[in-house]
């Protein structure tokens, strides 16, 4: 508790017991009970708070679903790419084709790609919007 051990809490509550003095002492641990009352009664109305408005009680959450831990990226990318591909998106989907046939049939549209060439020792165009 706070980093107290046994024996400085007693030491702590020796030194409490004198500088308060018998007489304030009762007065001192009534405030005290007090206190401890209401955090519990506050405790216990943000527990009902909760329950009203999310629909759930605190106890019966399945906090292990909402452990930040659980989402590595490395595993979401490894369960990614070790996923079976084979089933359809939709019942209206294609079926899947294979990783060649598909690489192929797009090769196949791509447009060729044409390069101009600048003339020798011509600078390059100067774009002021683009900068």
């Amino acid at each position: 508790m706070l980093g107290i051990n046994g024996p400085e809490f007693l030491l702590l509550l020796i030194i409490g017991l004198l500088v308060i003095g018998p007489s304030r002492l009762p007065e001192y641990t009534q405030k005290l009970a007090n206190i401890v009352k209401e955090v519990r009664r506050m405790a216990s109305g943000a527990r009902e708070q909760i329950k009203e408005e999310v629909g759930i009680d605190i106890d019966e959450v399945d906090w292990k679903k909402y452990d930040p831990r659980q989402y590595d990226p490395r595993r979401i990318i490894k369960e990614a790419l070790l996923d079976d591909d084979t089933k359809p998106m939709s019942a209206g989907a294609p079926a899947t084709v294979s990783t060649a046939a598909a690489a192929t049939a797009v090769a196949a549209h791509r447009p060729e790609r044409v390069l101009e060439r600048l003339p020798e020792g011509e600078p390059a165009p100067f774009d002021s919007e683009a900068t």
